[in-house]
């Protein structure tokens, strides 16, 4: 219905953007009505996203036309962001921001120069930095919520892994059990999101090549290509990132440095 009101693609989008905001109070106003009041955060968090999109949006309108490296050095801008968003689950664990830097810089940057280098992800900008944010960000959620299991596992089992500790167990055999639940719990996600692909939904990279006029079979196999990327980089970074904070966690003297009350 819009279409027929409004003909030039900006304003079209600002009206679809207005029916959007317009539901979600929509929803707000059910939700305060039910004893639910997220008025404030859900308010902030539409002005925030809105702007937030729109600024990007004209930005990369400018970056678009630059040369690769700026895609490249966009890109490690977003890791060093995505490391200090994953950084807040990981309140309490030693060195946390780098820890997760390292796993997704590691993680993201390995899988985007892989795939770049074997053609899989396009150098032109209006492709690496779109599929390389997506697999930045997924790897940022892979390091969170791996991190935050991770310190959950630990600080329930203290008993557990001091007890392993006295009996003789080095501090990596003491700590694996635990370990192996954080990047298992991690991966659950992706897995599940492949595992539906196609069936329960249609990601985005393949709606929008759709919409784009691409054939059907070839963006459903870009989707996929997308989705394998997204499930490598994600049981990579929250490995990386285990590992690390494994051997964080204990003293010189092998000690184990949190406890449960911290």
């Amino acid at each position: 219905m819009l279409n027929q009101f409004f003909t030039d693609p900006i304003s079209l989008s600002v009206a679809q953007a207005l029916v959007a905001v317009f539901m979600a109070i929509g929803m707000m106003l059910i939700a305060s009505w039910a004893g639910i009041h997220l008025e404030k955060e859900i308010l902030i968090a539409l002005v925030r996203g809105l702007v937030q999109v729109v600024a990007v949006g004209a930005i990369l309108l400018y970056v678009f036309q630059g040369p690769t490296l700026i895609g490249f050095a966009i890109l490690a801008g977003m890791m060093l962001l995505a490391a200090k968003t994953a950084e807040k689950r990981a309140r309490g664990l030693p060195d946390a921001f780098r820890v997760g830097l390292y796993g997704i810089g590691v993680g993201a940057g390995s899988i985007i120069a892989l795939m770049t280098w074997a053609g899989v992800i396009d150098t032109k900008l209006t492709v690496l930095i779109p599929i390389g944010s997506m697999i930045i960000a997924n790897s940022m959620n892979a390091t969170s919520l791996a991190l935050d299991r991770f310190q959950g596992e630990v600080r329930t089992h203290v008993g557990h892994i001091e007890t392993a500790l006295a009996l003789g167990a080095p501090p990596k055999t003491a700590i694996r059990p635990y370990a192996q639940a954080a990047v298992r719990a991690s991966l659950i996600p992706r897995i599940d999101s492949l595992r539906s692909l196609g069936i329960v939904w249609i990601p985005g990279v393949m709606a929008g090549m759709l919409l784009g006029g691409s054939h059907p079979v070839h963006a459903a196999l870009y989707q996929f290509v997308v989705m394998a990327m997204i499930l490598a980089v994600s049981g990579l970074t929250s490995l990386i990132t285990t590992l690390i904070i494994a051997r964080r966690i204990f003293t010189p003297a092998e000690q184990l440095a949190i406890g449960p009350g911290e």
